[in-house]
């Protein structure tokens, strides 16, 4: 069977090889450079980076895989859309080849990284093989290689481009944690995009569960004609399936865990915990396994991650907060002067969001190609041409019991190829310059 896949991203690379060890004749193409090209082609693979070359177009395909990043209204895709192609992506192939896998499906605006994590620890607490994958920048079909004769379960962070390209996908149990905008560069409008957040349970049947969270007004309004069982959970009322109650949560009168040993700062973090100790009792892990897993739990790297306290100056890395939203959050969780550093590429949803929840900050310290659009917030702002500057300035202007946060609010690609290398670069100008 001929296969194209679009884009040698971490997933196109693991699906080339996972069709290839299969016997299907798989050509990969990429606009960039590809570096693995040489040992691919050594196994077969019919590589073409730096360009799609136009004899590609003119070949019968059985079947066509996408990177989820790539815009179908790229040329080289929107030619094969034209045509009638239908475009998967990696996870939605993997998974119909492997039907014999369960899995939990989690996705929305934020919390999605912390959840699946958590999740996925749970889960190996019933076989070391279990996992979390997806869009958590590990490829499913890295995960299920080599298990075609046995049965996991995986907890899979599912983003909203990778949405558009499931047929197949049937989780045990979904969730959107919450609907915010973001991505309107990618969709083009606000409604578009929440619109992609429910396709996660259309493939749902009576067997299956969603978690709906009823405190968020987006859910509620696009999350209709669920086809799946319902379990409602909140972090207010505690008169539904999965909430706290005397400072502990309870799902349908299980203990899950008690608030008062949660670690996680923030009760963004309780809502992810929740999620993820439900699904995972769900999926057969025990509720005493749950407690202890989830009191243990310190969290996720770049998730407001603790770098260092240097002269009393606490910094923390929050790369991963690349929106709006996921950077109130970060705010919501310090009640000490803060030094925010935000800013990066433009996905052209604005930052007006912030302004009602910089009360602590003492100043903005913007960078990146979205600088500019800082300066209006309500709160002093400083541009910088780039992390590393940002950084050295706001650690020279903190005060003893002051917090340094980079949380950006906004994508890494104007500076950097995602945002765990923005976090490591924070981390280390932390640990190398200014502690020293």
């Amino acid at each position: 069977m001929k296969t194209l896949v679009i884009g040698a991203a971490r997933s196109g690379l693991a699906i080339a090889r996972y069709l290839n060890k299969r016997g299907y004749e798989v050509y990969l193409t990429d606009a960039k450079a590809i570096a693995e090209k040489r040992q691919l082609e050594a196994d077969g693979i019919k590589v073409f980076d730096e360009g799609h070359p136009d004899f590609l177009k003119d070949i019968e395909y059985d079947l066509i895989i996408k990177n989820p990043g790539i815009k179908y209204t790229v040329p080289f895709v929107k030619h094969f859309v034209d045509k009638g192609y239908p475009i998967y992506n990696e996870m939605d192939i993997c998974l119909h080849d492997q039907p014999q896998h369960r899995y939990a499906a989690i996705t929305g605006t934020n919390g999605k990284t912390t959840t699946t994590t958590l999740l996925g620890g749970l889960l190996k607490t019933l076989n070391p093989d279990n996992a979390y994958c997806g869009n958590i920048g590990i490829p499913v079909a890295d995960v299920i290689d080599g298990h075609e004769n046995d049965s996991l379960q995986l907890a899979i962070e599912v983003g909203a481009f990778q949405l558009l390209g499931l047929e197949y996908f049937h989780p045990y149990v979904s969730v959107i944690m919450n609907m915010t905008t973001d991505h309107v560069d990618y969709f083009g409008t606000e409604d578009a995009y929440y619109r992609s957040k429910i396709l996660v349970y259309k493939n749902q049947d009576e067997n299956d569960y969603f978690l709906r969270n009823v405190d968020d007004e987006n859910v509620l309004k696009y999350a209709q004609s669920i086809p799946c069982r319902i379990i409602d959970f909140s972090l207010i009322r505690d008169d539904v399936d999965l909430c706290v109650r005397n400072n502990r949560v309870y799902y349908r009168g299980v203990e899950l865990f008690d608030l008062a040993s949660f670690r996680l700062p923030g009760m963004h973090n309780v809502q992810n915990a929740m999620v993820a100790g439900c699904m995972a009792y769900l999926m057969g892990v025990r509720p005493e396994v749950i407690k202890e897993y989830i009191e243990n739990f310190r969290g996720v790297e770049h998730r407001i991650e603790f770098v260092k306290e240097i002269n009393g100056i606490r910094y923390y890395n929050d790369s991963k907060g690349t929106n709006v939203d996921s950077t109130v959050m970060a705010l919501k969780a310090f009640k000490q002067p803060v030094h925010l550093l935000a800013g990066g590429y433009d996905k052209k949803t604005g930052y007006d969001g912030l302004k009602d929840y910089l009360g602590n900050v003492v100043q903005i310290y913007a960078y990146g190609d979205t600088r500019n659009q800082f300066l209006n917030l309500g709160v002093k702002t400083v541009l910088y041409d780039n992390l590393h500057d940002a950084l050295l300035a706001a650690s020279r202007n903190a005060r003893k019991g002051h917090v340094v946060l980079l949380s950006p609010a906004s994508a890494s690609w104007d500076q950097y190829p995602n945002f765990e290398v923005r976090g490591e670069e924070f981390k280390k100008i932390v640990l190398e310059e200014i502690d020293k």
